[in-house]
């Protein structure tokens, strides 16, 4: 090979190519990788490169005639090297040929796995015994703690340490979340937790958002989860958050207990004294028990510190007790006191008699304080008052009484670690906290018949159905799917949920349901295979080759089909064992609208793609394309869609994206019954279908909704709910057809033909078609393309061709769509507006000027009382949506920044006016009359989606109809 350069071109003498002397040409085989012409494909996918040529060129080896070989990349540079040819000027001069390799990460990610105070094997192990583990997701409103709360148990259970100054807020893993000092997302944290007595479980915790506008983000985490822990700041007591959380447990029989955080707050903040503290502990108390008796009269609901469903806490100090745990404190240094009676004793009107050494319930004098007070609260007033006045030798000595002894280093600390080093020790870890889980909320294995009864669609009897009853970990896969999680860097999603039966191995095949698939449609279904199985830690995840039923999983490679939520289950599954879970129901809906286009044109797929991967990770976020081919996105609120933005702009899309000024989500009523019967005939004259349009009762629509009425139940409970719930007739009752504009739609369609009317065989035989109709027409009512609402459509009439051919579906569903249009515009039809309740929490000083502000923006007060224990008033509120977008700014700079609101959606309200009345002048520039509201509204919707002003009845009506209305007067415009 002495005659080949390092290129492998040949550069021995060529003696029969007339070159001076030399050797010949070597043989042909002797010539490496050397190929026939006839091999070009082969050569070509071995990165070979052989071709005809006239002229010889230089570094050419010749093989024989006109045939040469030159060398492969990978021969030359080495097989790990890719090569690139490009031409001149085919990219811009500001486009690199090889673009350097970008490392995208929007997480705070642990690097490796953290060192840990448990071993993960042996929660792997725990997984297997579905009594040892509690599910449960800590819940509560805006800055209450419940972060902080997740803090500390990560701060016992992993080898960190948290700044007292600085938090740490471990689940708070975004960086929009960190920029913004609020948890945006749910995020869960599976622990190995002892109780008092050192028996260890298995605790998987969602730590939820807190901001009124991601209550999606905790209804996600509640359907996973079999209690709530409600965290509650004790100073702020009960507000708007607080109670969406619990009316929504109670309504879901999800057992809660609470977390009274913040005490510190009451010492050092508003510095109440013992007997006055105590007052207001118990006034938050009596605030939640109010809030659960007015949503259940069952007394096993109540909350109360002797019942141990109550702890005692300052999260950001590091510290929560029970009362069992502060009797605990108590018999380590007095022998013979029952720990249990004792803490049965500590809490409401019970006081310590010193001469008898015994409790009663009656005072000696007004000055004897209760026993909480001298037992729990003034042993903490004495330990926070000796740390905070610095005297170092008097703390030494008062924590040396209490065992305590800290290096001499710690004295001199910041007032601030002291506090939080000295209470930490002085009350330990937080075993009483899981003795209280224990006990008040049930194991995945106890709760799961509840579970499987709330959530499975299937039969009872099914295979499915009582395996996820037993949780039985053996039975076919089940798993309810509630959240997605984009990884670090968002190029892909991991879907988190519960194992419910089964259980969850890598590379297991299964199918994928989505919310729309049954027996009948399994269009959206999808069959596919676990790729991976994790534990999801928030910032870390842990490997798992499996995960049974009880526990929580993270699974790769099932997420491609999946917009929201899903239901997994095992692909050997035949069709009719195959049901779906329940969707989930969601405490709040999506009012607020924006439309979004990119700002350069071309760009228009990457948006898409965007927001088909932003309407993954927001579980109420409702994308959708309009007629006129507007983008838009609906969300609960302004900061859910400035959110939303950022990630749809940084994390998904990584372009310009304009938007849209905000506006309301409406909807379509009606407020009296038809004028006339409306009938439509189809194209081909063969049917007509006669209906009128009314008013549903109160209440219906909102039952529905929250899924209290289902139209899936036989026709004979059904009717039974309409006829005692609703006052409906038998006949009525029985004759509902459909909900829309879907099964959980707040409209019914109802039969109210009469058989010797009426061929009733040939009626139910277009039924399906009739009811597609209809739901099209709820779904895009004639006023303005939005959705309706609370409408009763009653089919009065029906003429039916005795062929098929002639009552298809072509023929039927436009005309029920067309004929419950000229129903509904018969029918004074009215457009409905949201209405957020807001929650002020503001000076005394600053009410009077609240009140002006919302007056300006049609909003209206309904109560202000005064906050107690402290020297604010909490104002409760309506504003309609539409005009709710930038109140809180207006709100904040009224008051100086001293006053904070909420706004969450509440109901429905009639917009006044009459839409159809062209008679009202609307200039432009100029804020439209009171009574012209609904006018000026829909005139702006139509022009929004490219629909012209007129909306005229005449156009759903056969025209014999609309010379007989005419001609009594009726005006059809």
């Amino acid at each position: 090979m002495d005659d080949y350069d390092e290129f492998g071109n040949y550069i021995g003498p060529l003696s029969d190519s007339g070159s001076e002397g030399g050797d010949e040409l070597p043989p042909l085989e002797d010539v490496p990788a050397a190929h026939e012409a006839e091999d070009v494909p082969e050569q070509q996918d071995a990165g070979l490169h052989v071709m005809q040529v006239d002229d010889e060129p230089s570094n050419a080896v010749v093989l024989h005639e006109e045939k040469i070989y030159y060398p492969s990349a990978a021969e030359v540079y080495g097989e790990d090297v890719e090569t690139l040819v490009q031409e001149e000027d085919t990219q811009p001069l500001t486009q690199p040929i090889i673009e350097p390799e970008r490392i995208r990460s929007f997480a705070i990610e642990e690097h490796g796995l953290p060192e840990t105070r448990f071993d993960r094997s042996f929660m792997m192990g725990l997984m297997q015994f579905p009594d040892m583990v509690r599910n449960v997701a800590v819940v509560g409103h805006l800055h209450h703690g419940k972060t902080a709360l997740v803090d500390l148990l990560v701060e016992q259970t992993h080898k960190v340490t948290i700044d007292a100054e600085k938090q740490m807020r471990y689940t708070d893993v975004t960086k929009l979340e960190i920029e913004r000092g609020i948890s945006i997302k749910a995020a869960p944290m599976s622990l190995v937790m002892p109780d008092s007595s050192g028996k260890s479980y298995l605790l998987n915790v969602l730590d939820t958002p807190g901001h009124v506008n991601f209550q999606d983000e905790v209804a996600a985490a509640l359907r996973l989860a079999d209690g709530a822990v409600l965290v509650v700041d004790v100073v702020e007591g009960v507000m708007v958050g607080t109670a969406a959380a619990i009316r929504y447990c109670v309504r879901y029989n999800l057992p809660i207990v609470v977390v009274l955080n913040k005490i510190d707050r009451l010492i050092l903040e508003l510095r109440l004294p013992p007997q006055d503290a105590y007052f207001k502990i118990r006034h938050t108390l009596e605030e939640i028990n109010s809030i659960i008796g007015s949503a259940t009269a069952d007394p096993a609901w109540r909350v109360s510190p002797e019942r141990g469903n109550v702890a005692f806490a300052s999260a950001s100090n590091g510290w929560c007790f029970t009362l069992r745990t502060f009797a605990a404190l108590y018999a380590r240094s007095s022998n013979g006191v029952d720990v249990d009676a004792f803490a049965a004793r500590l809490w409401g009107d019970i006081y310590f008699q010193p001469k008898t050494r015994n409790f009663t319930r009656h005072a000696q004098d007004a000055e004897t304080p209760r026993s909480f007070i001298q037992f729990v609260l003034e042993p903490l007033y004495k330990l926070h008052m000796h740390v905070l006045a610095e005297e170092s030798n008097e703390l030494h000595k008062t924590l040396s009484k209490l065992g305590i002894y800290l290096p001499q280093a710690a004295f001199r600390m910041d007032v601030r670690p002291l506090l939080r080093l000295v209470m930490t020790e002085f009350v330990g870890a937080a075993t009483g906290f899981m003795d209280m889980l224990v006990k008040h909320v049930p194991s995945a294995l106890a709760a799961a018949p509840r579970k499987t009864a709330q959530t499975y669609t299937g039969p009872a009897e099914s295979a499915v159905y009582q395996a996820a009853s037993r949780c039985d970990a053996s039975g076919p896969l089940l798993i309810q799917i509630a959240k997605l999680y984009p990884t670090s860097d968002a190029s892909e999603f991991r879907a988190f949920g519960r194992v419910l039966s089964g259980t969850a191995t890598v590379g297991q095949p299964v199918k994928v349901l989505g919310e729309d698939y049954s027996a009948d449609d399994d269009e959206d279904m999808a069959l596919t295979h676990i790729g991976a199985v994790w534990v999801n830690e928030s910032r870390y995840t842990v490997d798992a080759a499996e995960v049974p039923a009880g526990s929580w999983a993270l699974l790769g490679n099932v997420d491609a089909s999946i917009s929201q939520t899903a239901t997994i289950c095992d692909a050997a599954l035949s069709a009719e064992e195959t049901y779906i879970l329940r969707p989930i129901d969601y405490m709040t809906e999506s009012v607020l609208k924006v439309a979004v286009e990119p700002l350069n044109p071309s760009e228009l797929p990457k948006m898409l793609e965007g927001l088909r991967k932003v309407n993954k990770s927001y579980p109420l976020l409702q994308t959708k394309v309009e007629e006129s081919g507007e983008h838009t996105l609906l969300g609960t609120g302004e900061l859910y869609l400035d959110c939303v933005m950022h990630d749809l702009r940084v994390l998904f899309s990584e372009i310009e994206i304009k938007i849209s000024d905000p506006v309301a989500k409406f909807c379509e009523t009606v407020v009296e019954t038809s004028a006339v019967q409306c009938y439509a005939q189809t194209p081909n004259k063969r049917n007509k279908l006669t209906m009128i349009a009314e008013p549903l009762e109160k209440g219906v629509a909102e039952d529905i909704e929250r899924g209290l009425v289902n139209v899936r139940l036989p026709p004979r409970e059904l009717a039974k709910i309409f006829q005692e719930r609703y006052g409906w007739d038998a006949l009525a009752a029985r004759s509902i057809w459909a909900f829309g504009p879907d099964e959980g739609g707040p409209n019914v369609l109802v039969d109210d033909t009469l058989p010797d009317e009426v061929d009733k065989k040939m009626l139910y035989s277009i039924r399906e078609s009739i009811k597609q109709g209809f739901q099209w027409a709820a779904r895009e009512g004639p006023l303005s393309d939005e959705p309706m609402r609370n409408v009763k459509f009653r089919i009065t009439n029906a003429e039916v061709a005795a062929e098929p051919i002639y009552r298809g579906g072509g023929q039927i569903i436009p005309t029920a769509r067309r004929v419950a249009y000229a129903a509904f515009l018969l029918a004074s039809p009215r457009l409905m507006e949201p209405i957020y309740y807001v929650e002020i929490l503001a000076p005394p000083d600053s009410v009077a000027g609240v009140y002006t502000l919302l007056a300006r923006r049609r909003g209206h007060v309904t109560q202000d009382i005064p906050k107690a224990g402290t020297q604010l008033v909490t104002i409760k509120a309506y504003i309609p949506v539409m005009d709710s977008c930038g109140f809180e700014t207006d709100l904040r700079v009224l008051t100086q920044g001293q006053a904070f609101c909420l706004q969450t959606f509440d109901h429905w309200s009639v917009v006044p006016g009459d839409p159809m009345d062209s008679s009202i002048t609307l200039r432009p520039l100029e804020p439209a009359p009171p009574l012209g509201l609904a006018r000026d509204f829909v005139l702006k919707i139509r022009r929004r989606k490219g629909l012209s002003d007129t909306i005229a009845v005449s156009s759903y009506l056969e025209s014999d109809m609309v010379v007989a209305l005419a001609q009594a007067g009726l005006d059809l415009n």
